[in-house]
């Protein structure tokens, strides 16, 4: 993480007062994880040694903390038992309670000095490692991390705030192989029957992202996009379902995020089959997937989806959870956007209509909630649904208030200037008012902050006497009006009084003409000129505005 950035969010989040409830320590930054764990089929116990590397960006610290859960009765004697911390071989006092790890420094290291500690630990996890039997009944290990689930099995920062590099050095029996983040540096047959599998990550991530997986897998490289190699790893069973689940979807959608977004920032692309939870998960350059997903045919959706966070989430992560919108909205949208891409505008449409009908049965279940927390300090709200459908709509009228070619330059914008660090919604607005040169606060502000979806009844009819149709809208909603910029489709007869536009086409065989009403009050009436009596008026042909309807002639 940028040190200046960690700095500069932590003035902005203190002047608005969006902040959730984790203790964050200002004056430490973590630049790199070393796991070293060991796994064994003879028990479920890991053996744990975990070297942090921080840089000090304050004078006077004199102690850090360290998230890792304890070992308890609670827990049926699961979670961890730390058994020394020392730092360059010097054993330091420490304390291990209320899962929290807390270090106390000898001496106070001088701002901008950097300091390794190592933490020799062991334990069963309660949660965020799954060891057991996948589908086919082989023993498999695989960490499910999210939301702040690695504190269970990996001593650290766990939250998206401090991003750091990080390597897996997993020592477990020589008939399993070992997939993880970034790039292979080392396998070694350490002793008879156990393998050393090094794995390094050196790009700069959040606690989630990282991932190990310890299984009999079958690995293939199936080609590259612009020096990125793709990969499958999936159990040897399922080697022919993995290749049509995968290879398809996963080179057409990292080809249009980089060519429209930016380039990858990872080392490769892996797509891993795992057991022990469902959908994917979006690790930094190793995706797991729950593996019912694997199939024999391609899952295109969810593989965009996931490979949509490798850019936003996973480069570009929210600097809190209170926007974690800026991860699951935006992997919903640009799984929508790839299907524009590949599929049609129809099909596009229709998935942000079914993703409406979702938006409405999650605000009757969830009501007053809106997409942005609030000084989240409830992890299991952390992603209620909302932040998916509902963020992605909201960077859909996004797109449809600035225009698509302003969007896409603010998109790749926004990407180049925080990628492989934290941005919050409040840098999303600033980027996309530079891109467009639009002021842009009533928007982010009723879309992000607000509940529910705003209702809209209204009708149309024509007056003779003035030649225009009148349109009279209420927002029936209760809560304040929405600011609603419409575009209006008026069709009649009188496209086909003159034969040709200037094109050479006849006004039948071209789109009727668009106007442009915007609603800011709670009941509202417009008049809009036109040549005769028109045959239809829609609003909103075009689907861009979040909204439940009801409009017709009066």
């Amino acid at each position: 993480m940028r040190v200046g950035l960690v700095l500069a969010l932590f003035g902005t989040f203190g002047a608005t007062g969006i902040l959730d409830t984790y203790p964050r320590q200002w004056g430490i930054d973590a630049l790199n994880y070393a796991f070293e764990v060991t796994f064994s089929d003879d028990t479920d116990r890991i053996e744990g040694e975990t070297t942090v590397e921080f840089r000090f960006v304050q004078d006077g610290v004199t102690e850090f903390s360290l998230d890792l859960i304890s070992a308890s009765t609670a827990l049926e004697g699961k979670g961890m038992t730390v058994s020394s911390v020392t730092s360059e071989g010097a054993p330091l006092q420490w304390s291990h309670e209320n899962d929290r790890l807390r270090v106390t420094l000898d001496v106070s290291p001088a701002r901008g000095e950097r300091h390794e500690y190592t933490v020799s630990y062991s334990g069963v996890a309660a949660d965020g490692l799954k060891i057991g039997p996948n589908l086919h009944g082989d023993r498999t290990f695989f960490s499910v991390n999210w939301p702040n689930k690695a504190r269970q099995w990996l001593p650290m920062i766990d939250h998206p705030y401090d991003k750091a590099t990080s390597e897996f050095i997993v020592t477990a029996p020589s008939h399993y192989q070992v997939v993880a983040n970034g790039l292979l540096k080392e396998e070694s047959d350490v002793s008879e029957g156990w393998r050393l599998t090094h794995w390094k990550q050196s790009v700069p991530i959040a606690s989630w992202l990282n991932a190990v997986g310890v299984a009999q897998f079958t690995s293939r490289t199936f080609g590259e996009v612009d020096g990125i190699a793709l990969q499958t790893w999936v159990f040897p069973q399922d080697r022919e379902r993995g290749i049509a689940t995968f290879e398809v979807p996963v080179r057409q959608a990292i080809e249009f995020f980089n060519s429209h977004i930016g380039p990858y920032t990872y080392e490769k692309l892996a797509n891993v089959q795992a057991a022990g939870m469902g959908g994917g998960m979006e690790h930094a350059s190793a995706i797991f997937y729950g593996q019912t997903s694997i199939t024999d045919r391609p899952a295109t959706g969810l593989v965009a989806h996931e490979i949509a966070h490798q850019w936003f989430g996973n480069a570009v992560t929210e600097s809190d959870w209170d926007d974690a919108w800026l991860s699951e909205g935006f992997a919903t949208y640009f799984t929508h956007l790839t299907r524009e891409h590949y599929s049609g505008r129809d099909s596009f449409i229709s998935g942000l209509i079914r993703d409406k009908d979702r938006i409405a049965q999650m605000e009757e279940r969830l009501p007053g909630q809106a997409v942005v927390h609030d000084n989240l300090d409830d992890m299991g709200r952390v992603l209620s649904g909302i932040q998916y459908q509902k963020g992605g709509w909201v960077l859909h009228m996004l797109r449809g208030q600035i225009g698509t070619d302003n969007f896409w330059a603010g998109i790749r914008d926004y990407y180049a200037t925080y990628k492989d660090s934290n941005a919050s919604s409040a840098d999303l607005q600033r980027v996309m008012e530079e891109a467009s040169g639009q002021e842009l606060s009533w928007f982010f502000e009723q879309w992000l902050h607000r509940a529910p979806t705003p209702v809209v009844e209204g009708s149309w009819s024509y007056d003779a006497s003035s030649q225009s149709v009148v349109v009279e809208l209420t927002q029936t909603q209760a809560t304040e009006p929405y600011t609603l910029p419409f575009e209006l489709e008026i069709a009649g007869d009188w496209e086909a009084d003159e034969p040709e536009d200037p094109r050479g086409r006849r006004r039948g065989d071209v789109e009727p003409p668009l106007g442009r009403i915007e609603m800011t009050g709670a009941t509202q009436r417009f008049e809009i000129p036109v040549k005769g009596r028109p045959d239809s008026v829609v609003l909103d042909p075009n689907t861009w505005i979040l909204m439940h309807v009801t409009f017709g002639p009066r």
